[in-house]
């Protein structure tokens, strides 16, 4: 069975520099790829003040917007949350989510709240597949916690269903990669096949090599080539998408 992933920080609907809300092209960006599931950081659930001001807001939450007739089922997992509201990761699918859990990997300290957002997704022929949504914090010493985290999760899956994991890791110094083969048998899909990870940050120039797609159970998985424009303005991530045979 062939799937296409995609994975994108949202930024919460804004361009890179924040001066200009972009959901609605976001959301024909996102449509064109045409993905099976979609892996989204930085999703707004809700937000008072934006929801007053800004034109053209979405009156549902951002994945609920996103997903449209084209995806029928999605998932989130609210990790920050605030006076005016709150965000974190989302799945939007194109299966059956049958199982939906947000493990909070929140470290000790003023740092942003974290989270894995990990779905089940039933696939035809009663097959089931891992999907989790990852966005790590900014400090080494924090994300190597959250990846011993990921480690702990992924090896407590059955060995015999397939595991996609994708998202923001924030791992700049490229430490994660070996920590995930080693302790969960994972493996990063543009380093298998290129040798190193995507550059995706900052999408218009992009210099480090943040954004991931890990795969476990797959027996053929293939980076996709995306379009430079329109995402460089969308985002200040460059989307990632992969093909993934299982």
């Amino acid at each position: 069975m062939n799937l296409t992933v995609l994975t994108i920080n949202l930024h919460k609907g804004f361009g890179a520099f924040n001066r200009r809300f972009v959901l609605p092209e976001l959301r024909e960006a996102v449509r064109s790829v045409s993905a099976d599931v979609v892996f989204l950081q930085e999703v707004m659930g809700e937000h008072e003040l934006h929801a007053a001001h800004v034109p053209n807001w979405p009156q549902t939450p951002h994945y609920e917007f996103l997903a449209d007739t084209l995806w029928s089922d999605y998932a989130y997992g609210r990790n920050a949350v605030y006076p005016q509201g709150h965000h974190g990761n989302a799945l939007l699918s194109k299966f059956i989510i049958a199982q939906h859990h947000n493990h909070d990997v929140s470290t000790s300290g003023p740092e942003e709240k974290r989270g894995l957002l990990h779905c089940v997704l039933s696939l035809p022929g009663g097959r089931a597949m891992h999907a989790i949504c990852v966005h790590l914090g900014l400090r080494a010493s924090q994300r190597r916690q959250q990846v011993d985290g990921l480690c702990r999760l992924v090896n407590g899956l059955s060995p015999q269903e397939p595991v996609v994991v994708a998202g923001d890791f924030n791992d700049w110094e490229q430490k994660a990669h070996e920590q995930l083969g080693r302790c969960a048998g994972l493996r990063e899909v543009f380093v298998h096949a290129q040798g190193r990870a995507a550059r995706t940050f900052p999408a218009r120039w992009p210099l480090l090599r943040l954004d991931r797609i890990y795969v476990r159970g797959a027996r053929i998985h293939q980076p996709m080539t995306l379009p430079r424009r329109p995402w460089s303005h969308l985002s200040d991530h460059a989307p990632l998408a992969a093909e993934v045979s299982l």
